[in-house]
């Protein structure tokens, strides 16, 4: 999600951090490095390396908010992708004993990139009209599984680098423009579920996955994000496909860049659509 969409809802956020070329960079929405940067270092052979947050971070990013007297909802990337959520565990528990007349809520959102950010936007609409800090920890709990993830990728060395699929697979897929379509499952994971030649064919697919799983169906009148790696076009050919399946979404689709933790394993070339649909049951 760019800066301006947590400055808009009043969300405080903590970065995460990579390294490139021997220096140590924060994921801090492009601010730093830019995106266009960042994917140029890529393709020109980078290899980042991603790092978790780690306890004494998530200490220093919730103790001021706890001393000011306010309660704090954290939503943190898939444990099925990263081992933060443990290191903000630790820090919950600490905390819970130090500050025991505050609360510190925490969420494994099983999601990521703009998947993660369509759980932390509906969360700030909860906000918004009302409902209390346990009220929408409760409902967050309840419905993240809710949240579909879909990506394809024209890219497939950084998602066989990740061992997201096989050497081999990446190789052929390549030489016969295969593009993977993916999905997030309820354990958070990414997973490869179907293979389709050409990037058309690929995007609308994952449009047809839309179809397949968003809550009553072409009748979908929730929101809808999209990411990419630096495909722009891409993901506005996706979005020109979905609002002609969709026409009742409740805003215009949102489209965001992937950024630099993310882009690190996905490289170049992925879209993503997420959107609320049925419970992810694999």
């Amino acid at each position: 999600m760019p800066e301006s969409f947590f400055k808009e809802r009043n969300i405080q956020f903590l970065c995460y951090h990579f390294h490139m070329d021997g220096k140590e960079y924060p994921d801090d929405l492009g601010k730093t490095m830019s995106f266009e940067e960042f994917y140029r270092r890529v393709d020109n052979g980078a290899l980042p390396v991603t790092s978790q947050i780690n306890m004494e971070q998530f200490m220093g990013f919730f103790e001021p908010l706890l001393q000011a007297g306010k309660d704090v909802l954290h939503i943190e990337m898939s444990s099925g992708l990263s081992g933060t959520f443990n290191s903000c565990r630790m820090a919950k528990e600490e905390l819970d004993q130090k500050y025991p007349e505050r609360k510190l809520k925490i969420v494994d959102s099983l999601g990521a990139s703009s998947g993660f950010g369509l759980l932390v936007d509906t969360a700030a609409d909860l906000r918004d009209q009302g409902m209390d800090i346990d009220a929408i920890h409760a409902w967050l709990e309840e419905n993240k599984l809710n949240v579909h993830h879909w990506f394809t990728s024209t890219d497939l060395s950084h998602y066989r680098r990740g061992g997201r699929i096989s050497a081999a697979s990446a190789a052929f897929g390549t030489l016969l423009h295969i593009c993977p379509v993916m999905n997030m499952d309820h354990k958070g994971t990414l997973v490869p579920r179907k293979k389709v030649r050409g990037k058309k064919n690929a995007l609308k697919e994952i449009v047809e996955k839309m179809k397949e799983h968003a809550q009553n169906g072409v009748n979908y009148s929730g929101k809808c994000f999209i990411s990419h790696s630096d495909c722009e076009d891409d993901a506005r050919a996706a979005a020109e496909l979905m609002q002609k399946e969709f026409p009742n979404l409740k805003e215009p689709i949102r489209i965001n860049c992937i950024g630099t933790v993310i882009g690190s394993h996905t490289g170049r070339g992925t879209v993503a659509v997420y959107f609320f649909g049925g419970k992810r049951v694999d």
